[in-house]
């Protein structure tokens, strides 16, 4: 399906009439595309036993994405660590809250978190085999801190195969420029459309898969 790409603020749309129109419960929005996320890297490595799969993670929805995407994929047996950078209180969505609530209570994830990047946490990205980009997605504005900066490095320093979620954590989902840092995917699974940016973005984005999550195409209606 080729569809027209949308920007950010076209996808928050969507996204709302969807949930307030529609009455799609955003959770399940949540839910489809880290079910979808982990859908691709299972069928891009086949077997996932063992593989070390880490997910860094910022406190957004994006965050809230890879929660979701390491919960399925610890039924592959992979061995799994959740890096959230930042503090469980500070989660912005009741979404994201809810899926930090299921990983706490299983035992198949390890979970980090913190608002410093730790020798710990950069060893794990170090030595992962997967790497689930989670930190911006399309919400980044501004200059980027600490200690998201320094995550950003180490993604880029590892050998891993690297999964954006939504768009590369540094990346303008609108224009396709970068700021002063970027993640430098091996590949991008972005929802429901292609977001404007990535387009023109393949050097940092690599092959982008667009996901299908779910939102009914009526919520499009006024917005695209």
């Amino acid at each position: 399906m080729n569809l027209k790409p949308i920007t950010s603020d076209q996808m928050y749309r969507i996204e709302e009439n969807g949930h307030s129109v529609l009455g799609m419960p955003r959770f399940l929005m949540m839910e489809n595309a880290g079910h979808g996320l982990a859908d691709f890297v299972a069928r891009r490595f086949k077997n996932l036993k063992n593989k070390r799969i880490v997910a860094v993670c910022g406190t957004g929805n994006n965050g809230g994405d890879g929660f979701v995407a390491s919960r399925h994929l610890a039924g592959y047996g992979a061995k799994i660590t959740v890096v959230l950078l930042g503090s469980p209180s500070s989660l912005r969505s009741e979404e994201a809250r809810l899926n930090w609530a299921l990983i706490e209570k299983m035992t198949s994830i390890e979970i980090i978190f913190g608002k410093e990047l730790t020798d710990e946490v950069k060893s794990r990205i170090a030595k992962a085999n997967i790497i689930f980009d989670g930190i911006f997605g399309t919400g980044i504005k501004g200059e980027i801190r600490e200690p998201y900066a320094s995550a950003i490095d180490a993604i880029n320093k590892s050998k891993a195969y690297i999964v954006a979620i939504d768009v590369p954590s540094g990346f303008d989902p609108n224009t396709g420029q970068i700021h002063e840092k970027c993640v430098r995917a091996d590949a991008t699974v972005t929802f429901h459309r292609l977001k404007v940016g990535l387009v023109k973005g393949k050097k940092y984005s690599g092959p982008v898969h667009v996901e299908w999550i779910g939102i009914p195409p009526e919520a499009e209606s006024g917005v695209v």
